[in-house]
């Protein structure tokens, strides 16, 4: 993990994060397994809120909740401005961005692609999204900067995908989140042909799997929730694509949400590095089987396995860790 070109900063991040973030996800993860398709959405978000936080205790750092369960009157941990951490005060400053678990319903439901997740970043490097819906559109690795856009059409961001791929735009995939709202995106792309891949919930691993070729999706299109987004562009910024994003608003409510965290510029296009830049790690491990992981398996004799990934921005390392635990999980 040794990186020349690290600035001090970044080899805080290097010695604080990286694998010792991992232990914070698995024990969430591991923590909302034991409801997988129980129906209890809430539990289950409790469980891994519960288990993240107390795993957060044992980092040396002094961690800041910038994207979290809401507002402190809105949650009871986790909540966006809550220091997190062994060492307030004395550890790195660093920013957190987190989703416990990231697909609640899918846990109740023992549905695809649940997961738990978060992003650390040096203090200040991860934009503090509002929890308001964001326009997203994403590609991954291999292409010319700027081939896509939100101010272009669907039909001009297939087009140019297609012809960068070498493909006829009937033959490219776009992942897009299962819902109503997404009923014209999805006519306009089956009028061109396009395949389809919808998924039920967790937007973060749809937006993920625009980066690995095993998955053969080449966009993500839709809107889906903005701190979702600022986790998926961290994710990218690890392992190359691009990404934008746009923030919606359906009321007054929400735009004064957006200017309370320090955004005045409600129309703003955002990119990789204006959601999450400097050095930043993302990491996630599965709680149910998906694209990305496979979920957490409880086995004989108090045996669990855990699949995660750990990503840095600095050095492009993606390592992927099989965990085996004993105990009561």
């Amino acid at each position: 993990m040794n990186d020349k070109s690290a600035t001090p900063a970044s080899k805080m991040l290097d010695r604080v994060l990286v694998l010792e973030m991992v232990r914070v996800t698995e024990a969430a993860a591991i923590a909302a397994s034991k409801l997988v398709g129980r129906g209890d959405e809430k539990a289950a978000d409790h469980a891994a809120v519960e288990a993240m936080r107390k795993a957060f205790d044992q980092l040396y750092m002094d961690g800041t909740v910038v994207i979290g369960e809401g507002e402190r009157d809105e949650a009871p941990m986790l909540y966006i401005g809550e220091k997190v951490g062994g060492a307030p005060g004395r550890g790195p400053r660093i920013d957190i961005a987190l989703d416990p678990l990231e697909g609640t319903t899918i846990t109740a439901k023992a549905g695809p692609n649940a997961l738990a997740v978060l992003a650390a970043a040096e203090e200040g490097c991860l934009l503090n999204a509002p929890d308001v819906y964001m326009d997203k559109l994403a590609v991954g690795p291999g292409y010319p900067e700027g081939i896509i856009s939100l101010d272009r059409s669907v039909r001009e961001n297939v087009e140019a995908v297609a012809a960068a791929k070498g493909v006829k735009p009937n033959e490219i995939i776009v992942c897009v989140l299962d819902r109503p709202r997404h009923a014209e995106l999805i006519g306009e792309l089956r009028a061109m042909g396009c395949g389809i891949q919808l998924i039920p919930d967790g937007d973060v691993a749809g937006v993920i799997a625009v980066t690995n070729p095993d998955t053969t999706v080449d966009l993500y299109m839709g809107s889906g929730g903005a701190p979702e987004g600022v986790l998926a562009a961290a994710a990218l910024r690890c392992v190359g694509g691009q990404f934008n994003g746009r923030l919606l608003f359906r009321n007054d409510d929400e735009r004064a949400r957006a200017r309370k965290w320090g955004i005045e510029d409600l129309n703003r296009i955002y990119k990789l590095e204006d959601l999450a830049k400097g050095d930043c790690i993302f990491a996630a491990t599965g709680v149910t089987d998906g694209s990305l992981l496979q979920g957490v398996k409880r086995l004989k004799g108090g045996r669990m396995t855990t699949e995660s990934v750990v990503m840095r921005a600095s050095s492009g390392t993606v390592r992927w860790v099989r965990g085996e635990h004993r105990g009561e999980g």
